[in-house]
């Protein structure tokens, strides 16, 4: 029985109470979370394969959408529009497989659609029920709360926008052009905004971090300024690896293409999350 109470209250500890609590990220539900999404990745390939869809450019747009949805169904939570245990299904990672769900059903529906003939691009009306889902999302938002900092709405995307530019122009100049392909251009622009977001919500407004090596550095450093050049240190040598290490076949290039997907959704939901919570005042 003392086996079985420890192993239960490890459980809880790490993975159940961060949840229900929203605490968090902690060492050991932060490597347990890496290694699912690793092994996911595997899946969402073969799922991928098996409905003929290719990780490109084109689907990289069309996704989107459904990234700033989960991003703002997120703040449904902050905002506390639902009781438990309802709401612990809008905590992450629960709400990251509630989106992949939801997003994998309208990708599906999207491409019967277009084989039915009723649309013709199921790109597009893949990528347009994104953009419908968020705005209803955002509608529901602002029924409830109010805008108190246009200044989060403005900062935020100018500054991540503004490092993105620089990284480009430096990438240009010194003949590195794999950092100035559309794509890789989305993964950096995601992080920077995301570093943005935690650099304004932290030193400005009194948020904190819950990641396990940004709130690290963040404490040892004194500023979320860290965030910049931890971003930059880690994504310009993964898109480098990306771009120059993986086989050109076939397969390759689809694993590739995905792990670049995952890597914008990784920035780029946080990043709308969080301007969203500042720009309402949650």
């Amino acid at each position: 029985m003392g086996i079985l109470q420890s192993i239960q209250g490890f459980i809880y500890q790490y993975y159940i109470d961060p949840i229900i609590y929203d605490t968090g990220y902690n060492p050991v539900n932060t490597v347990t979370w890496a290694i699912i999404l690793g092994l996911c990745l595997f899946g969402v390939l073969k799922l991928l394969d098996k409905l003929d869809v290719k990780a490109d450019w084109d689907f990289v747009k069309a996704i989107i959408p459904f990234i700033l949805a989960g991003s703002t169904l997120r703040v449904f939570e902050d905002a506390e529009l639902f009781s438990p245990p309802l709401q612990y299904l809008f905590i992450t990672p629960p709400i990251y497989l509630l989106m992949f769900l939801i997003t994998v059903l309208l990708l599906i529906l999207s491409i019967v659609l277009q084989k039915a003939g009723l649309v013709k691009d199921w790109k597009k009306a893949f990528g347009a029920a994104g953009i419908v889902w968020v705005l209803v999302n955002l509608f529901i938002l602002l029924s409830y709360e109010n805008i108190t900092s246009i200044k989060a709405l403005v900062i935020i995307p100018v500054l991540g926008t503004a490092l993105t530019a620089l990284v480009i122009v430096v990438a240009s100049r010194t003949g590195y052009s794999m950092f100035t392909r559309r794509v890789n251009i989305t993964i950096l622009l995601a992080h920077m905004l995301d570093a943005s977001s935690t650099f304004f919500g932290v030193d400005f407004l009194g948020y904190h971090e819950k990641h396990v090596v940004p709130s690290f550095l963040i404490d040892l450093t004194g500023t979320a300024s860290v965030m910049f050049p931890l971003k930059l240190i880690i994504f310009i040598p993964v898109i480098y690896i990306l771009d120059t290490q993986f086989d050109e076949d076939d397969e390759s290039k689809r694993l590739r293409d995905l792990v670049k997907l995952t890597i914008i959704v990784l920035g780029l939901a946080p990043a709308t999350r969080n301007t969203v919570r500042m720009v309402l005042g949650i």
